[in-house]
């Protein structure tokens, strides 16, 4: 029957729970993401059909008062500068429709890339761990901290890095700035593998 150690057994029960809140985290990301993505597409559904009434309406109203022009022979000038006004209007709607589209799919390639990088080996900078779970400062809108709990502390790391170059670099910056105890540490699949050489 196979033994194993009490030590073991800790480490293993802290990995399940540094799994766990990094799992929680993401759901919680991804349920945000969900219900913006679930707003804006409302949002430009309903802009699309307003957009779609309006070109309609004009459309109508061009071909009502083009015939009444030419059956009256009327030259109103003021006729011709509220079409082009009605023109600008739907134009402007529809370059804001087109953002909005760019938009989602920034966030689409987002959480392809998150996804990605959560299967390589990325390195991040640690700096600071504390007993309570009290960083009130944290945000969950912020995607590039990770919040890893490791029995009886809570560790947050700012960065993700694809190299360990960069994390160094942005460890020396973190240093001058006064995170004297900061270190680069390595990840993956959302563990982490070891603390890296700060040099």
């Amino acid at each position: 029957m196979p033994f194993i150690e009490e030590s073991d057994l800790l480490a293993l029960h802290k990995d399940i729970d540094k799994a766990q809140i990094i799992n929680e985290r993401l759901l919680d990301q991804i349920k945000f993401k969900n219900k913006e993505l679930k707003r804006s597409k409302i949002q430009r559904n309903i802009f699309a059909g307003i957009t779609a009434l309006f070109l309609v309406g004009i459309l109508a109203i061009t071909s009502f008062t083009a015939g009444y022009t030419s059956s009256n022979k009327i030259d109103d000038p003021n006729l011709v500068v509220a079409s082009l006004d009605s023109l600008k209007i739907v134009e402007s709607r529809i370059n804001n429709l087109k953002r909005q589209n760019e938009e989602l799919s920034l966030v689409r390639e987002f959480y392809l890339a998150k996804n990605f990088l959560e299967k390589q080996k990325i390195y991040s900078v640690q700096i600071q761990s504390f007993v309570d779970n009290n960083v009130t400062l944290a945000s969950e809108a912020l995607t590039n901290t990770l919040f890893v709990k490791t029995n009886p502390y809570y560790s947050y790391s700012l960065g993700t890095f694809e190299t360990l170059e960069e994390a160094q670099e942005f460890r020396k910056q973190l240093v001058s700035m006064g995170f004297n105890d900061a270190f680069v540490a390595s990840y993956q699949d959302g563990k982490r593998l070891q603390i890296e050489d700060p040099f």
